[in-house]
């Protein structure tokens, strides 16, 4: 079954795709929770500012596919649940995919589903434990016409524990290579070190999609600018949370950033958005 109708309520009509990661109380961490702490509003806040796409967990779908009229953002569907994300590290480390995650998808209208691929130091057994999810619901969404994001995640251990963001260029490079090889139809991949070497990573995902990442919170310049350069060299577009969900007026930095995104406005006209 084709990927491609869901496909279309993924992404624009110009083939870009700015989605909003509201899905951070899956992972269990304390400090993701600001700014969602009423996941409702944020979810209408969020919605009603008008970007491609929501990311939630199956639980908390319902506060986007309940609003009313047929114009609300698509719906991105997290499957797994993964405790590395944490400030202190865990004994044992784990990506679990939720029971039948595809037909679930189906039932909440997602139009796509979001899955990890972790490379974290000497996890061998937590990667290989991402490749079984990922060929799991490869299979399942052939079988549905549900497209599939794969997001390659490199960590590094944090010196203060638990793990951080690792940006060298060659370990994403290689990691977004092997969703791609595993099947991705998108893929959702972290910005580099140096970002003038970003279409390397482009090259890397063979003609397949690849939004953005935002990360931990940034300032509005830094945000703005990241985005502007990535989509410069060719991504499709970009997937923030706490880049919007914490700043002082979400609707601002949406509007902003779908200007980047859609508009190809540079990183200072939209920043004159967030003064009007």
């Amino acid at each position: 079954m084709s990927v491609t109708p869901r496909l279309n309520r993924l992404f624009a009509s110009d083939g870009k795709c700015f989605d909003v990661a509201i899905d951070h109380g899956f992972f269990n961490e304390p400090s993701f929770l600001a700014g969602i702490e009423d996941i409702a509003r944020a979810v209408r806040v969020v919605a009603a500012a008008r970007p491609d796409a929501i990311q939630l967990s199956p639980g908390q779908a319902r506060h986007l596919q309940g609003l009313p009229g047929p114009d609300k953002p698509a719906l991105v569907m997290r499957t797994d649940v993964a405790n590395c994300y944490g400030m202190r590290r865990s004994h044992v480390l784990f990506s679990e995919l939720v029971e039948d995650a595809v037909p679930t998808a189906v039932r909440l209208d997602a139009a796509c589903v979001c899955v990890n691929l972790l490379q974290l130091p000497d996890q061998n057994e937590l990667h290989r434990q991402c490749i079984r999810n990922i060929s799991q619901l490869r299979a399942d969404c052939d079988a549905a016409g549900m497209p599939l994001m794969v997001e390659p995640l490199v960590m590094r251990t944090r010196a203060a524990g638990g793990y951080e963001t690792d940006g060298a260029l060659e370990k994403i490079v290689a990691l977004v290579r092997q969703a791609v090889e595993l099947g991705a139809d998108v893929i959702k991949a972290d910005p580099c070190d140096q970002l003038d070497e970003y279409h390397q990573v482009i090259e890397a995902a063979s003609g397949i999609p690849v939004l953005v990442r935002g990360g931990g919170k940034a300032s509005d310049d830094e945000i703005l600018a990241r985005t502007e350069k990535v989509i410069r060299q060719g991504a499709r577009g970009i997937v923030y949370g706490r880049n919007v969900i914490q700043h002082r007026v979400p609707q601002a930095i949406v509007a902003a950033l779908m200007a980047i995104v859609h508009g190809g406005a540079s990183a200072e006209e939209a920043k004159k958005m967030l003064c009007a």
